[in-house]
């Protein structure tokens, strides 16, 4: 009975034995299959950092402003009876803008020259009594004090004629002011009277600006005024922050502005692009230095607890793998960052799956 049963029990004892080392065998096979798995390398596109000029610069807001821009005030006082040009109107040099109520001016005119011909016809009756005392007094009919006199009467009349000529010439001109005209080419700015109402010489009727040589306003800190100076590049640019023209600072006032406690400069700018206007508000961006400085993509930067990263391609035992490094972003450039420190040139940047990467993982660089 024991034979028989050893006979059964040792097949039995070597089959478990077989089992179990073939499922140690599978087990040690998957668990290098894994490892192998988790030690694959990931393709990467990557870019060589170069040095590319980049420009330190500050954002303003300034003023466009025009050369040849005025404030049209009549010289006179009176009533409004025209308006002859609107709001936005392009007008030349002489054309009429407006009319004042000449009226009374007219009838100043009127009653000096009633006064002038007064005194013409005074004066034409001394002139002809001069010459008949002359006569009288070479026959010797009259006195040499006799011929003084009318002489002092015909110089007092005729004196008198001639200051009222002088004076109707004056009010005639001043009837030129009743008209006010353009002083220059340009165009018309806001209209804020009206036909009938009273105006004197304080009131403003309308602003003419000349749509060119124009100027552009920037009141810099006084923290800047050891780096301000002329020739400084300067950029326009609109809202969307597209650059309308590239200029240079030509003026720097030599003291600081008592209302904005700021540093005034000017920087001129072209008149023939549509999108500048006098009084317009418009960005400017002043080039205070431009310095080699390395660039990278933006995507290629990661940022964890405010503090930015990259992936560098690097060599380790003969493998590339990624390696972490802290950068310092200076300010963007385009769709690139400029680096002020933590890369220099020739560091391979990753730019492609950086979210999948952690530090010293296998990778395989493919360039850009």
């Amino acid at each position: 009975m024991s034979e028989v049963r050893l006979k059964y029990v040792r097949p039995l004892m070597m089959m478990a034995a077989a089992a179990g080392m073939l499922l140690a065998g599978c087990k040690q096979q998957t668990a290098v299959s894994a490892a192998s798995a988790g030690m694959q390398a990931m393709p990467v596109a990557t870019e060589t950092v170069a040095l590319k000029p980049v420009a330190t610069s500050s954002d303003y807001v300034a003023t466009i402003k025009s050369r040849r821009s005025v404030t049209v005030m009549p010289q006179v006082d009176g009533n409004l009876t025209s308006i002859a040009v609107r709001s936005g109107e392009r007008v030349r040099s002489g054309q009429v803008l407006m009319t004042v109520d000449p009226a009374k001016q007219i009838a100043l005119v009127n009653a000096q020259l009633a006064t002038e011909n007064q005194k013409k016809a005074l004066y034409d009756y001394n002139t002809i009594e001069i010459e008949r005392e002359r006569k009288l007094f070479a026959d010797g009919v009259v006195s040499r004090d006799a011929l003084d006199q009318a002489e002092q009467l015909y110089q007092n009349t005729r004196a008198d004629w001639q200051s009222a000529i002088a004076t109707r010439k004056s009010l005639q001109e001043q009837l030129a002011y009743y008209t006010i005209r353009a002083p220059f080419d340009g165009v018309v700015g806001d209209i804020p009277v009206h036909v009938g109402d009273y105006v004197t010489t304080s009131s403003a009727l309308t602003t003419v600006d000349e749509n060119k040589d124009f100027e552009a306003y920037i009141y810099l800190p006084t923290d800047r005024s050891a780096q301000v100076r002329l020739g400084l590049p300067v950029q326009l640019m609109d809202s969307n922050g597209n650059v309308i023209e590239t200029t240079a600072i030509d003026f720097l006032s030599p003291q600081v502005d008592s209302a904005s406690q700021g540093i005034l400069v000017k920087a001129p700018a072209r008149s023939d692009d549509a999108r500048l206007r006098s009084a317009q508000m418009v960005k400017a961006r002043v080039i205070w230095k431009t310095q080699p400085m390395p660039t990278i993509p933006i995507l290629s930067v990661v940022r964890q607890g405010g503090q930015s990263f990259v992936f560098l391609a690097t060599s380790e035992g003969g493998h590339a793998v990624a390696h972490q490094v802290s950068i310092t972003i200076d300010q963007t450039v385009g769709n690139s960052y400029a680096v002020s420190s933590g890369l220099k040139a020739g560091d391979r940047v990753i730019t492609s799956k950086t979210q999948f990467l952690t530090d010293n993982m296998p990778v395989i660089p493919l360039g850009a």
